[in-house]
């Protein structure tokens, strides 16, 4: 059995594919998923922890059903994928004598899921956000490889979207995934001509690879262009929580917040919303009122649109640099559920011809695009972040990073990039190299605690965000040398590759005395 799991921050789809009959379905849980006749499928991404000892968790609608998400618990856990890979582990509670950290409560979550099937399977592709790093998906590497899985695969989220719409007879297509922790968009073609020969997967594992070294001719979805943020349906949830706090005094909590993501789903499908909130304290009863313009007036100050903008602009431009002009977009394909909200799809409108938009599959669309690289269609990606090396930058009496391996480098690549390092001090005997992965210059995304809720924020700060990838003791050392380094000359040549499976590569040789000290090691995954 083939399963796909969309992992999302705010609900968690899964789809299954079977080989015999050749069809695809989304998998309703009914321990875990939704109560409600409409969006059954969607598990919501909730966790209570009964006893972190021994791994005892609630998971999905049950948190909701036994009322766990309401009373600002330090057990009760929600976004917590928005968590994984981020540096702010020291905010989260100790429980039950165990240190608690975002990437175990996300095993817990995926783990209940697993345990929720009637079988194992023995195909599984996960989706990851087009701005994930390495971080991440490593951490999402460690769980997959304890499920003890044939064969593992990940994808973007927006490119699975484009293949769930069912779009392959279009060439180009835009994918806006507006989920509850990120807003991605995506490039993509896909009617392209067949191939003989698989281009590669983003991650995998066992022997066994679909479509490596196969006679099938297999069609090729091929990512173009792609942007993505941490700004998702959790942020206007926090948004509108701010402005009722602010304006109608009413107190921060986890309740609250629940009041206010349902205005929100509310005001995607009425022009006005309204929610009751009574304060067993006091025994005051409160109504949450809000219409759509109102709605619109938070989202425009808190810069919502025009970071959007921003996004899509930086797609275009990387679109119309590979020969794509926005004309040539056939089909904007709109996912999660903060794309079903009205002023989004209007804003969408400036751009591109409303007949051009879809928006009916929202919540199922990336869960059974993903399923599609079962079906022997591959998929042909390039290199998102770019890839370089820390130096010590006098002018600014820091360190600095240089890119070696731009973003938007198609792998895997056809010739090595070399770069030349020499000795920095007298009778040097190794040379150390810190290799990152480099994000978005000249902003960051803060991630922080406002009381009990997690909440992000984009701030300018003028560097570079980096994820470095083997700054450890034994890493960082690439070449010993004999005889001992000397300044003032060249001493060593690296040359950076990447493979078809998307892994960082290096060979090191010796100039001095033509000797290969380092022939193409693995240094890290990519993405």
């Amino acid at each position: 059995m083939a399963i796909a799991i969309d992992f999302g921050t705010s609900n968690t789809v899964i789809t299954k594919f079977d080989p015999l009959a050749g069809t695809t379905e989304v998998m309703k849980l009914p321990n875990i998923a939704q109560r409600t006749a409409i969006n059954s499928e969607l598990i919501p991404s909730l966790v209570y922890i009964k006893n972190a000892q021994i791994s005892d968790v609630i998971t999905g609608q049950k948190v909701r059903d036994q009322g766990l998400d309401i009373n600002n618990n330090q057990r009760f856990f929600s976004n917590f994928k928005r968590g994984i890979g981020t540096n702010i582990q020291g905010f989260l509670p100790q429980l039950d004598n165990q240190n608690i950290s975002f990437e175990k409560v996300g095993e817990w979550f995926l783990n209940s899921i697993l345990q929720e099937l009637k079988e194992k399977p023995d195909s599984l592709i996960i989706t990851v956000p087009v701005d994930s790093f390495e971080s991440y998906r490593n951490w999402l590497t460690e769980v997959c490889e304890k499920w003890k899985i044939e064969q593992v695969r990940i994808i973007d989220e927006p490119t699975a979207a484009a293949l769930g719409y069912g779009t392959e007879e279009n060439d180009f297509i835009l994918v806006v995934d507006f989920g509850g922790g990120t807003i991605d968009f995506s490039l993509v073609q896909l009617n392209l001509a067949e191939s003989k020969q698989a281009q590669g997967f983003i991650l995998k594992w066992g022997d066994k690879i679909l479509g490596k070294n196969s006679a099938q001719k297999n069609k090729i979805a091929k990512v173009i262009a792609k942007a993505g943020m941490n700004l998702g349906g959790s942020d206007l949830d926090n948004w509108l929580m701010d402005y009722f706090s602010h304006e109608k005094d009413i107190p921060k909590s986890a309740l609250t917040n629940r009041l206010d993501e349902k205005i929100k789903i509310k005001l995607s499908s009425q022009i006005n919303a309204e929610e009751v909130y009574f304060n067993d304290r006091t025994l005051e009863t409160y109504e949450l009122s809000l219409d759509r313009n109102k709605f619109e007036e938070i989202l425009t100050k808190n810069l919502f649109f025009e970071q959007l903008d921003k996004l899509i602009n930086n797609v275009l431009q990387q679109g119309k640099r590979n020969g794509v002009e926005k004309e040539n977009i056939e089909q904007i394909l709109l996912v999660g559920g903060g794309s079903q909200i009205p002023s989004v799809q209007s804003w969408l409108q400036q751009y591109f011809s409303p007949e051009k938009i879809k928006c009916d599959r929202p919540f199922t669309a990336i869960a059974t695009g993903a399923l599609k690289i079962e079906q022997g269609l591959q998929i042909k990606d390039f290199l998102y972040h770019s890839y370089g090396i820390r130096y010590w930058n006098r002018r600014q009496n820091r360190h600095d990073w240089h890119t070696i391996i731009p973003s938007g480098q198609p792998y895997p690549m056809g010739n090595p990039i070399p770069l030349l390092l020499g000795a920095s001090v007298e009778n040097q005997p190794s040379i150390e190299l810190i290799i990152g992965e480099l994000g978005e210059e000249n902003t960051s995304t803060e991630v922080y605690f406002d009381g009990d809720r997690l909440v992000t924020k984009q701030v300018t700060q003028g560097n570079t965000k980096v994820q470095p990838l083997n700054d450890s003791d034994k890493a960082r050392t690439i070449a010993q040398l004999n005889p001992v380094g000397i300044p003032g000359s060249d001493r060593i040549k690296v040359l950076f590759s990447v493979d078809d499976q998307c892994t960082l590569r290096i060979t090191v040789e010796d100039l001095l005395t033509n000797q290969i000290l380092i022939n193409n090691i693995s240094v890290a995954q990519l993405s």
